[in-house]
């Protein structure tokens, strides 16, 4: 099964198509759980009226699977607490954007 770290850096390959950082760096993804050939994504939006859920949670499954011949499932949750802000953005990510 994989790592945290190998989740994690399976989920940087997904982009939020409206800003162009990986939603890793944009601080979207809040934990990760493996189980039983299950994974597990807790993440959320940078707003509760994003229109990209729908489309951010089958990218994300598809970069799991892809990579991942050994997991089965993977259920993406979306939660609003703690709301998302800009200072979850990480280092890299601020470089992204010009902020840095």
């Amino acid at each position: 099964m994989p790592t945290e770290n190998e989740l994690l850096e399976a989920l940087r390959t997904v982009n939020d198509p409206e800003v162009g950082v990986n939603i890793v760096d944009l601080g979207l993804v809040y934990s990760t759980e493996i189980s039983d050939g299950k994974v597990r994504i807790v993440m959320t939006m940078t707003t509760p009226a994003c229109p990209m859920h729908s489309y951010l949670s089958q990218e994300v499954r598809k970069a799991i699977l892809v990579r991942f011949a050994e997991v089965e499932d993977v259920g993406v949750e979306l939660v609003w607490d703690p709301p998302w802000s800009p200072q979850m953005i990480s280092e890299k990510g601020k470089r992204q954007l010009g902020w840095q």
